[in-house]
């Protein structure tokens, strides 16, 4: 099966697979091969590989001795992975306590195996965790190729969310202004910045604008990211007319600020708007709200839906959408 391999001379073979490792960026699922003294190392994401390294596809043996956790059980599982903490959902503490020592036993990479004893609370969007191996909470999460710090029990992250931030982050381009009104540790604005953009991001956590100062400057981007701690409706004392485009990824309420957006788009600006819904209407809500807002505004905006998207079923019959919309000033 040919699976993306980093390919060094085997004089750099155990270096380059030590720096790999560092980064949590070995694929232990397939067998590291050799042939005619180049080294091929597999890896899980070829796009947060450093520059410096040579990436090829190639055929590589699955490992007959990884031993998962569903070995160790004799049922599959459900956990996600966050950098090297492993999440937990599960109801029945002591079934979560049986996969936790299954995780430890087995070869999955993990300091850290927590177990979600609360949803989302609060303006500041954390939960409590119920830490069931290891005693922090704090991780670096790698993402096409960025780099987040975090402390899951400080702020709020979803990993599920990383194929809609590549999305989006795609379509920026070099000299855009863009505000994340809702910024967190910045996984939308960092690459965003990344991209050539310049970035004011926003979040009423304080802990997550401190992670989001460090992340600027993990990933290289420190002069392209202002960030700011406090309420997103401040900003419009020194950003109104600025933004060229707009991400507000706050799905339960972030109409209650769609009058701010406005306050901030410039001339013509695409808006990134995360809603959730019923299935019987999931863009209709947020198209409607976006639409009063605008034509409320002065001057009053036009509205193009160029985008709606279905991102995840959020519970029974519920889903978490995003539209993005271009608003151009009449």
């Amino acid at each position: 099966m040919a699976v993306p391999c980093v390919r060094v001379p085997t004089s750099e073979g155990e270096e380059t697979r030590q720096a790999l490792a560092e980064r949590d960026l070995v694929d232990r699922e397939h067998e590291i091969t050799v042939e005619d003294g180049v080294l091929f190392v597999p890896v899980t994401d070829p796009a947060a590989v450093p520059a410096a390294f040579e990436v090829v596809d190639r055929d590589a043996p699955a490992r007959e001795t990884q031993t998962r956790p569903a070995d160790v059980l004799g049922f599959e599982p459900s956990y996600e992975r966050l950098g090297d903490v492993v999440i937990l959902d599960e109801d029945d503490p002591d079934r979560a306590r049986r996969i936790a020592d299954a995780i430890v036993e087995s070869d999955l990479r993990a300091r850290t195996v927590v177990n979600r004893a609360s949803k989302v609370q609060g303006e500041l969007r954390v939960r409590e965790w119920d830490v069931l191996v290891g005693d922090s909470t704090e991780t670096v999460h790698r993402e096409y190729g960025s780099e987040f710090a975090l402390d899951i029990a400080e702020v709020y992250f979803s990993p599920r969310l990383a194929t809609e931030r590549h999305r989006v982050i795609s379509q920026v381009e070099a000299d855009e202004r863009v505000i994340d009104m809702f910024a967190g540790v910045g996984p939308f604005a960092v690459p965003m910045a990344d991209r050539g953009a310049e970035v004011v991001a926003c979040d009423l956590n304080p802990v997550a604008v401190e992670y989001l100062r460090e992340n600027a400057c993990r990933n290289g981007v420190a002069e392209r990211v202002t960030a700011v701690h406090g309420d997103v409706r401040d900003l419009t004392a020194d950003y109104a007319g600025w933004a060229d485009r707009l991400v507000m990824n706050l799905p339960h309420s972030a109409d209650d600020f769609l009058d701010t957006a406005i306050a901030l788009a410039g001339e013509e600006c695409v808006l990134h708007y995360y809603d959730i819904q019923h299935e019987d209407d999931p863009f209709g809500p947020g198209e409607r709200a976006i639409r009063a807002a605008a034509a409320a505004a002065t001057p009053a905006y036009d509205v193009a839906v160029e985008t709606e998207r279905v991102v995840r079923s959020y519970a029974p019959h519920e889903y978490n959408v995003c539209l993005d919309v271009r608003l151009t000033s009449r």
